[in-house]
């Protein structure tokens, strides 16, 4: 009689059991709130109404998020690149920049850029109009010279904002994962005759860009949110749009339920996103 080594299949029961601790519960009840809110919009006319209207500020929602935040990782990851600097004079202007922009609420700084810094651009752009005229490039220096503030648009000045803002928190999670690598690895690498920016480039930055991957999808999942501030500027995204058909309807219930539907869906595909990422970090690393 031959005994079989094969291990035994768990019964079923305990399959069952572990799939209900590993279930996401969370995510069954925003489904079926986000199932029941689909329904209610299809089958509603008032909140048929309420989502086309409020649609519409879907698409700036979304460049203004994607426009700021690869500017916020570009200007964030030079910024990091300073803060570990051997230079003394570039870690403290890179630091003085960290620490002050990160002392500001966002919404002052948003205020700050749209109505002090952009007006005071332009008039620097009027200023250097002028010289050309004076040097006699008459083309150029018309256009600069005229060119008025409310030229300057709103959007723009928003997604200035939001670079400013995100890069200095960007910059520090850029500065963690360089600083994460080991320094035996930069040492060897100097020792096989790389400059110490071939290091950079080639040994360092892959390897911590990879690292800070899901600090900067929760980042971008914040700016997607914090794009709302646009909406004090008057800028027709998702906040602005529900707001102007609240106040004209007076539907505060009903609109508001769409706009927050419409972040939350936005929000939670992102967040699974990242999370996916962070599982699969591990395994890349090994």
């Amino acid at each position: 009689m031959t005994v079989s080594s094969a291990t035994p299949a768990p019964p079923a029961r305990h399959t069952v059991n572990g799939l209900l601790d590993r279930l996401p519960y969370w995510l069954l009840v925003a489904m079926l709130l986000g199932v029941l809110m689909l329904w209610r919009i299809f089958t509603d006319e008032t909140y048929t109404e309420i989502f086309n209207y409020v649609a519409r500020g879907v698409v700036v929602t979304v460049v203004v998020t994607l426009v700021a935040f690869t500017g916020a990782i570009v200007v964030g990851l030079l910024v990091g690149i300073a803060r570990v600097s051997k230079n003394r004079v570039v870690y403290e202007v890179a630091t003085f920049y960290v620490e002050i922009i990160r002392g500001i609420p966002m919404l002052v700084l948003l205020l700050y850029i749209a109505f002090v810094l952009a007006p005071a651009a332009v008039l620097v752009v009027n200023w250097l109009g002028e010289q050309l005229l004076a040097l006699g490039l008459t083309t150029i220096g018309e256009a600069l010279a005229g060119f008025p503030v409310r030229n300057f648009d709103f959007a723009a000045r928003a997604v200035i904002a939001l670079i400013i803002g995100y890069s200095a928190f960007i910059s520090e999670i850029f500065r963690a994962g360089i600083e994460s690598i080991e320094r035996g690895q930069v040492e060897a690498a100097l020792s096989l005759g790389m400059t110490r920016w071939q290091v950079l480039r080639h040994v360092v930055l892959p390897q911590a860009i990879r690292r800070v991957l899901p600090p900067l999808g929760n980042d971008f999942i914040a700016m997607l949110k914090d794009s709302s501030l646009v909406s004090v500027l008057g800028v027709l995204d998702i906040t602005q749009t529900g707001k102007l058909y609240a106040a004209s309807t007076f539907l505060y219930f009903q609109t508001y339920n769409v706009v927050a539907f419409l972040y939350l869906s936005m929000t939670i595909v992102l967040s699974l996103g990242v999370r996916w990422i962070e599982q699969r970090m591990p395994q890349q690393n090994r």
